[in-house]
């Protein structure tokens, strides 16, 4: 009988080798390095399209199955989204399946999820309540940021008096009133802002950004004023019981500076894979490292692709540590690259590659003119490490790839160039271009990458005939998409609900009930000029037509729910009657649970229109995602989206309109109201000055700490920023599977923020964005003529 369940063990045992060997053999080069890791540090730089997340799952059921992973020792994989999070479990358990093991041994979370698991489970040590504490996203007007720059101003008035008199000033009692606002509502607000945010998440302190102040040379001595808004910033969060992302990660900090406790956690943790790894920050890196490590040996596999870093003139997410995590790697042969890539068709793989190569190269020959003013011959070895790009190009896969449609045809040029006459004529070539694809091919999908929303909404509006006359569906993905616009409806509806006889509110509460289908559209101005009349009329008013019935007891039963139900029960009854479902309905919840965490003993309708108005106008709500992005690839679709939000999809057609120089890269620009303290902007020079500290930190320990003065920063902010802009496009190029549609017009807007398309405003010359009379002369089969 022994004998008997030995050899089961054993065929088992051999049947399970023979499938995971099947599986390793499945991957491309460079995907096969990651499922044959055996421990240690490495990293995996991918190109787009290289199947990043399938082959992480795959590597991680390998690695569930052959150390036989259980929860008491398991695999953490970190990502930094919800959405993508949910598709990596799900990858993860499908190949578990396959495998015939247990689906445990493993957790997906998110990078604040993890750090808000470890925080909790330990209030004494992180020193966050999580059950009083309220988490905010401040912006530059949330009340938080704007007392704490009323509160350095009291405390520092020589410094304040500084900036008041900027370049020069004549003491002029006007201009003295101007640059006070200025300063109090914009300047010192977007300073607090931005150096708050690269300091905390670089794990710096207000004493340390006090500390490196000590190394800068600059009147204004900007480091010093943001370690003293930092300081005020800490102190109201602590006296109001709020918390921001970076809480979460420095109390999880905090809690593994306990050896036992870390202990604790590093011995149910087998290896941390971190997803997107381009995104993350110094204070992200340390949590994943001290999590990953045991016994001084770290098994930390991180992933991402340095090209495609997106986010780091918004966020404190740098490209700089990913890159410098790999070139360690490599010195240590632990440096997998993830180069073949089956999205494209072959002549958008040879314009991407092309674009990397020659922004490299333009940056090289500038880096080298502005070395030979310094008098100097070469540049420097610290300067090679800034060029936009890393050195790796995307390759086709083999032939016998197991992709279904890998690299697939292309679609007319498979690239296509256009110079249109203006912005209406660019709309009328993408109508026309997509109406052919769409109609012969109704399988696909196409999209409108944008670089502004505005863009976006102008393309919608020129192009919303398509789905009655076509049949083809337009999807537009606006701003709302990641910043909730819940709280605004309602609290659209709550103002109604306490103020029924104010026309305005009854005219916004019928609006949002028609927006949300839930209404007929009709004269809403006719139905709110006399609220009274509307809601409840007298025996002599005429028997109204039915949609106006139907508008009438939507708005009489929000009136009675206001008398019927607790104050606590009226935001999940407007998220029951605005019929709103999935994510939607989950957005509702946290948005009820944040207010009633804010207004504990102090609950009414009153205080939260109060905490809804301070949300809406300074802080960005962020919805509950989705967690399937199958909405913005469907089918016989348009969808307009902006370049930053299309990362991570594809789509069978492309469409770049709108490539402007003055849009992308865009140029350096300081507001008029703000020139008096220089040419520069505080907010931008406090970035590059606390990243040129941290980077001292990370890669040139052995140099003397040297902070730019405020115009090398401000330079420096902007090369980060015109870097960034070519990954922009560089991402968008990348999307495109069987055609890539990119144009310039010869006109448009001077400014998108202003235009308007109702003629008021006229078109002017544009410069076209410098890569794309590059591409015209490399691929001159792909400019296209035409004939309207």
């Amino acid at each position: 009988m022994e004998t008997n369940i030995n050899l089961t063990s054993n065929s088992s045992l051999s049947t399970l080798s023979i499938k995971l060997d099947q599986l390793r053999e499945s991957l491309r080069p460079g995907q096969q390095q990651l499922g044959s890791w055996e421990g240690g540090k490495m990293a995996i730089s991918a190109v787009p399209g290289a199947g990043k997340s399938h082959s992480l799952a795959v590597a991680a059921a390998m690695m569930i199955a052959r150390y036989q992973l259980h929860p008491r020792n398991q695999l953490i994989i970190v990502t930094y989204t919800r959405s993508a999070a949910a598709g990596i479990k799900a990858k993860i358990k499908e190949r578990l399946k396959d495998l015939k093991i247990p689906q445990t041994g493993f957790m997906v979370q998110t990078l604040h999820g993890l750090a808000l698991n470890i925080a909790s489970r330990h209030p004494d040590l992180s020193q966050l309540n999580l059950d009083t504490s309220t988490v905010i996203i401040p912006t530059p007007s949330h009340r938080v940021i704007r007392t704490a720059v009323e509160k350095w101003i009291i405390r520092n008035p020589r410094r304040y008096q500084i900036l008041l008199e900027g370049g020069e000033f004549d003491g002029e009692e006007t201009e003295r009133l101007r640059r006070q606002s200025v300063l109090r509502t914009e300047v010192l607000p977007k300073l607090a802002h931005t150096i708050i945010r690269e300091a905390k998440s670089s794990g710096l302190t207000p004493g340390k950004v006090w500390e490196l102040s000590h190394y800068a040379q600059d009147n204004y001595n900007i480091l010093a004023i943001g370690a003293g808004l930092y300081e005020q910033y800490q102190t109201v969060m602590r006296s109001l019981d709020f918390i921001d992302y970076d809480d979460m990660i420095l109390g999880a900090l905090t809690v593994l500076n306990n050896l036992q406790v870390r202990q604790l956690w590093q011995q149910q943790i087998f290896a941390v894979f971190e997803d997107e790894a381009q995104d993350s920050s110094p204070l992200q890196e340390r949590l994943i490292s001290a999590l990953a490590t045991k016994e001084n040996h770290c098994n930390l596999i991180r992933v991402g692709d340095p090209n495609q870093a997106i986010n780091s003139t918004f966020t404190p997410a740098d490209t700089v540590y990913f890159n410098w995590f790999c070139e360690q790697c490599k010195d240590h042969n632990k440096l997998a690259e993830m180069t073949q890539a089956g999205r494209s068709s072959q002549i958008i793989i040879e314009a991407a590659n092309f674009v990397l190569k020659w922004v490299n190269e333009q940056w090289k020959i500038e880096a080298k003119k502005q070395q030979e003013k310094l008098l100097k011959s070469d540049v420097d070895e610290e300067k090679k490490e800034i060029i936009p790009f890393r050195l790796q190009t995307i390759e086709p896969v083999s032939k016998n790839d197991p992709q279904p449609d890998a690299n697939p045809d292309c679609v007319g040029e498979g690239l296509e160039l256009y110079r249109p006459d203006d912005i209406y004529h660019t709309v009328d070539l993408i109508r026309q271009k997509i109406i052919e694809l769409l109609t012969k091919n109704p399988h696909h999908n196409a999209a409108i990458l944008v670089r502004e929303n505005r863009q976006g909404r102008f393309l919608a509006e020129n192009l919303k005939e398509l789905p009655k006359k076509h049949n083809i569906r337009v999807y537009e993905v606006g701003e709302s998409e990641r910043f909730s616009q819940i709280p605004y409806e309602i609290l659209t509806l709550l103002q109604f609900m306490d103020r029924p006889h104010s026309p305005d509110y009854l005219k916004n509460a019928l609006e949002i009930l028609e927006k949300r289908d839930l209404i007929p559209s009709q004269d809403f101005n006719a139905l709110s000029t006399y609220p009274e009349n509307f809601l409840y009329p007298s025996p002599l008013i005429s028997e109204p037509k039915k949609p106006v019935l139907e508008a009438r007891r939507y708005c009489c039963n929000l009136l009675q729910a206001k008398l019927e139900l607790p104050d606590y029960q009226l935001i999940p009854f407007l998220g029951m009657t605005l019929k709103y479902t999935g994510a939607e309905l989950a957005t509702v919840q946290k948005l009820s649970e944040r207010i009633t965490q804010e207004l504990i003993g102090k609950f009414s309708v009153k205080n939260v229109l109060t905490v809804l108005r301070e949300m809406i106008n300074s802080e960005q709500f962020e919805g509950i995602e989705e967690d399937s992005e199958e909405r913005y690839t469907r089918a016989n679709q348009v969808t307009i989206i902006t370049m930053h939000k299309s990362k991570g999809l594809d789509w069978d057609y492309v469409f770049l309109p709108f490539l402007h120089e003055d849009v992308l890269p865009g140029s350096p620009w300081v507001p008029t109201s703000a020139q008096f303290l220089g040419k520069f902007t505080l907010a931008e020079v406090s970035r590059a000055q606390i990243r040129a500290a941290v980077h001292h930190q990370y890669i040139n320990r052995e140099s003397s700490l040297t902070i730019p003065n405020p115009e090398d920063a401000w330079e420096e902010a902007q090369q980060l920023k015109k870097a960034e802009e070519y990954r922009l496009l560089y991402v968008a190029m990348t999307r495109a599977k069987r055609l890539l549609w990119m144009s310039a017009a010869k006109e448009g807007p001077f400014r998108w923020s202003i235009f308007k398309a109702d003629g008021t405003i006229n078109l002017q010359p544009k410069i076209p964005c410098p890569v794309f009379p590059i591409l015209t002369a490399q691929f001159p089969n792909s400019v296209m003529e035409y004939l309207f």
